[in-house]
């Protein structure tokens, strides 16, 4: 993991070829409160957290004044009542039925949640996210829940891609969403594409995206225990 000199440069080096055209969300894994304290005071104002254990634990030491936490991994029906009311977005509602968990949890707490919708954009088996095609369908049905707040979409494209088919996914995503914003002309919180990570964030803002996961080209390589690194 980077320390405190690397990861400031980072950050200056990312913001300024963002230049304004996406944000920068830290994907803070396993990345310490002390670090993500840092990042924030360098300029970073959304953190993404995958697992809801992690969050938990480092929740209250978190500079929650300055960011705002996003949960962007896969998000099980049976842990939202725990995140409900410590992030300001959920990324990856995949399912109608994590959508109602979310809507229930949410009405409890008299509070609205922002979603964004994730897409599986490769149709990849196994892997979470709404196929391409039922994407327009399954945000139709979301309006069923009023305290959800449908945002826009995230996903995590193949690995293993040449650089021309990650291209052609981003274009993908990025024209699934205006498809879907096109349609809903009065609802003004359908704003984000959320895609793109370390490797490949400045090809998916080119090709439409403006919010950006990055977690190692800010804290550098970190040891995840054998998972792979999808955010």
């Amino acid at each position: 993991m980077n320390g405190k000199e690397q990861i400031a440069a980072a950050i200056e080096r990312i913001l300024s070829e963002l230049d304004g055209r996406a944000e920068l969300l830290a994907a803070t894994k396993t990345v310490p409160a002390e670090l993500i304290n840092f990042a924030i005071s360098k300029g970073v104002r959304l953190i993404g957290e995958n697992r809801v254990q992690e969050l938990l634990e480092k929740y209250d030491a978190i500079d929650k004044k300055n960011a705002q936490i996003h949960f962007i991994g896969h998000l099980q029906t049976n842990k939202v009542k725990y995140i409900i009311d410590k992030v300001s977005m959920i990324e990856s509602v995949d399912s109608i039925a994590l959508a109602r968990e979310i809507e229930k949890q949410a009405a409890k707490r008299d509070l609205s949640m922002r979603i964004l919708v994730e897409i599986n954009v490769g149709n990849e088996p196994g892997k979470s996210g709404i196929a391409p095609e039922e994407t327009e369908s399954f945000v139709d049905a979301l309006a069923a829940f009023p305290h959800l707040i449908p945002c826009g979409v995230m996903a995590v494209p193949p690995k293993n891609c040449t650089e021309e088919e990650k291209k052609k996914n981003f274009q993908k995503i990025s024209q699934k969403f205006l498809d879907i914003r096109a349609k809903k002309e009065d609802n003004k919180e359908w704003s984000i594409v959320s895609v793109g990570m370390s490797g490949d964030y400045l090809s998916a803002v080119e090709n439409g995206s403006n919010l950006v996961r990055i977690g190692s080209a800010v804290f550098g390589e970190r040891n995840y225990g054998g998972e792979n690194n999808t955010k």
